[in-house]
Order: structure tokens, then C-alpha cells, then sequence
């Protein structure tokens, strides 16, 4: 006779990830100042979007060097872009969850609001558009 089944509540899965966070912007946050040297403009741009983003709160003191270290090489590319260095910022970034990918791995999620889920809701609850006719996309392909 085969073993009975676990109750629900031990079958259910526990693997929430340690890192998932809800971000939100903290407007209190100010960057720190960049190391005294010729930024070029895209740079300080960079540095500025960081620091104001949602993903700035989650960053500590020992975080600072390696974004030190990636604004160094974001004005190195800045002035003398090449493939080496976009790779390199690539590998670098992710770290910091400066990108959609990045976040989505940190399991980090940016709070929009409740105006922005409101919008969300009312888009995807919406009917489609009548007037424009629908086209089956497979219309375009041919027998050879």
C-alpha cells in the first residue's frame, strides 16, 4: 500500500529568495561626490540617475567603490568607446541591479505606485480596438 500523501501545508514550496525587496526612490538619498577629476557629461548624468534611483537605498558604504569603479570605466567609454569596455560595463553593472535583467535576477521589484497599477489594470482589462481589423499574421507566409 503506498504511503499516504503530506497535508497541504507541508506540501506547499518555501524557496523565497533572501534578496527580494520592494525598491521605492528615497528623495533624502544625495550621491556621494565623485573623485576629483574631468567627468565627461553622459558621466555625471550617469552618477546623478543612479543615486536617484529606486535601487540607490539598497547600496552600502563597500558598494561605493565598485560603483566608483564602474563610473571610471562608463567615462572611459564615454571618451573612447570600444567593445571591451561595454562588455566590462555589462559584467559590472550587474551587481547593482542597474538593469531590468539585473533586477529581475536580485529579485528586486520597483514599487510604481498605486497610480501606475491602476494604469496597468485598466490597459490590460481594456477591449481591444475594434476599428482596426485583425490580421492573422500567418497570412503572409507562402508554400515553396
Amino acid at each position: 500500500m503506498p504511503p499516504a500523501p503530506k497535508p497541504a501545508h507541508m506540501r506547499q514550496r518555501r524557496n523565497k529568495a533572501s534578496t527580494s525587496a520592494k525598491l521605492q526612490a528615497d528623495p533624502k538619498l544625495r550621491a556621494p561626490e565623485l573623485p576629483e577629476r574631468e567627468w565627461h557629461p553622459m558621466t555625471l548624468a550617469w552618477w546623478a540617475d543612479v543615486w536617484a534611483s529606486p535601487m540607490a537605498p539598497e547600496f552600502d558604504a563597500s558598494d561605493r567603490h565598485g560603483l566608483f569603479v564602474l563610473a571610471v570605466l562608463i567615462d572611459e567609454f564615454w571618451t573612447k568607446p570600444s567593445k571591451d569596455l561595454a562588455g566590462e560595463i555589462r559584467l559590472q553593472r550587474q551587481s547593482f541591479g542597474l538593469s531590468p535583467i539585473d533586477r529581475r535576477r536580485l529579485q528586486w521589484e520597483i514599487d510604481r505606485g498605486d497610480e501606475a497599477a491602476s494604469r496597468t489594470k485598466k490597459r490590460r482589462t481594456a477591449p481591444a480596438k475594434a476599428d482596426a481589423p485583425a490580421v492573422d499574421p500567418r497570412s503572409i507566409l507562402h508554400a515553396v
